[in-house]
């Protein structure tokens, strides 16, 4: 199935609600990419064990995809000072939940309790923070279906997928301000903050 091997089979097969699909990310150590720029395909994440944000989103829609799912991701854009977040999206009974790869508390998994993706992603505006206590989310992409790029083995690539990356960078993306509410946005207090100096690896 999609070219996998029996050995990614037998990792997915278990993998069969979105809840396990998040443990299992859970236990890949971050992808830092220290020697280089990295967009491990899932069949590249499991070889080598490391994942970041798109990487973990690319592996949770193939995770969703087997089990029946459509494998959908969602990009997250920050203002320029700070850094862009991707998850995989899934919908059970009519709501929207979120899987997502962090080295950090904030910005996880989301359960599926959101009517739409817009409401979805306003449920991570308070913790998109970065150190000096901005709030720096601004806009959301639609769902993106990755079967789009099945014709590059987005899968089960050997070399970089940034195709998938690329896109989501290209496609139009719903603000989710404007300019007076940034104008007035309430900087983080110090305790949200310091939160942010955890990070679940070492990198």
């Amino acid at each position: 199935m999609f070219g996998l091997t029996d050995r990614e089979l037998s990792i997915l097969k278990p993998l069969d609600t979105p809840r396990k699909i998040q443990d299992y990310l859970e236990k890949i150590p971050e992808n830092s990419c220290n020697d280089r720029d990295t967009c491990l395909s899932p069949r590249m994440m499991l070889r080598e064990k490391r994942a970041h944000c798109v990487e973990g989103a690319m592996f949770a829609a193939l995770a969703l995809r087997f089990h029946g799912d459509r494998p959908l991701v969602v990009d997250l854009t920050a203002s320029r000072r700070d850094l862009d977040h991707v998850i995989a999206v899934f919908r059970r009974g009519g709501y929207w939940g979120a899987i997502s790869k962090t080295n950090y508390p904030v910005l996880r998994y989301r359960e599926p309790v959101y009517r739409t993706i817009r409401e979805l992603v306003m449920s991570y505006f308070h913790e998109y923070i970065i150190g000096d206590g901005s709030k720096t989310l601004r806009s959301f992409s639609r769902p993106v279906n990755l079967s789009r790029f099945d014709d590059i083995g987005w899968m089960t690539a050997e070399e970089d997928v940034w195709a998938v990356p690329e896109h989501l960078a290209d496609i139009p993306h719903v603000p989710i301000l404007t300019r007076s509410q940034i104008a007035a946005l309430r900087l983080a207090d110090p305790i949200e903050r310091d939160v942010l100096q955890i990070e679940e690896w070492d990198t």
